[in-house]
């Protein structure tokens, strides 16, 4: 009974986990962005991004972590067996990679908040689209398992998750662009 205990919780860990990555680096275009914003909104706006984006990772994000890692190394306890198999060696590769991401967030929070962020709003659209591949890839093997799909159905998922990323990213470079447009269009007096 307690591995269905440990699992329901390393879920909900994961899920808080995820939430507050997706958001977080989604307040960071916004933080980056607000340095376009005239005074006295600029200091004001990036002040209110600080706030929520220290809140979002010290009471969500990283709780979410904890609780899932604590959780995932419950499980391994109760069913070390799951050490022996190739996707789930495959799967805490993943794990790595995404603690190196939630770590590298917190270090780009920290260059934000001294005004050093060298990264612009569309690199990190770009980087928000990170953890959207890597939990699409870790539930996959998880469901999956030793059976991991590589026919042509994996590769439509694949290329249909990297084309709404691409769309997204799109999407977002087209409204740069119209806006800038309208800031450069000069007022014209009406010809009546």
């Amino acid at each position: 009974m307690a591995y269905y205990w440990f699992k329901t919780f390393h879920i909900v860990g994961v899920v808080v986990w995820f939430a507050g990555l997706f958001y977080l680096v989604r307040l960071f275009i916004y933080h980056v962005e607000a340095a376009a914003a005239p005074e006295p909104d600029q200091t004001i706006l990036k002040r209110q991004y600080e706030i929520m984006e220290r809140r979002l990772f010290g009471i969500i994000t990283t709780p979410g972590l904890i609780v899932t890692v604590a959780m995932a190394i419950a499980l391994v306890v109760t069913a070390p067996d799951y050490l022996k198999s190739g996707w789930m060696h495959m799967k805490l590769s993943l794990v790595g990679v995404l603690l190196a991401y939630h770590f590298y967030c917190w270090r780009l929070m920290g260059q934000l908040q001294r005004g050093e962020c060298q990264w612009s709003s569309q690199q990190l659209r770009a980087l928000n689209e990170a953890p959207t591949l890597l939990l699409v890839l870790i539930v996959m093997l998880v469901v999956f398992k030793n059976n991991f799909p590589t026919g042509a159905a994996t590769w439509l998922i694949v290329g249909l998750v990297v084309a709404m990323a691409a769309t997204i990213q799109l999407y977002a470079r087209k409204r740069r662009l119209d806006k800038e447009k309208l800031d450069l269009t000069p007022d014209l007096p009406n010809q009546a």
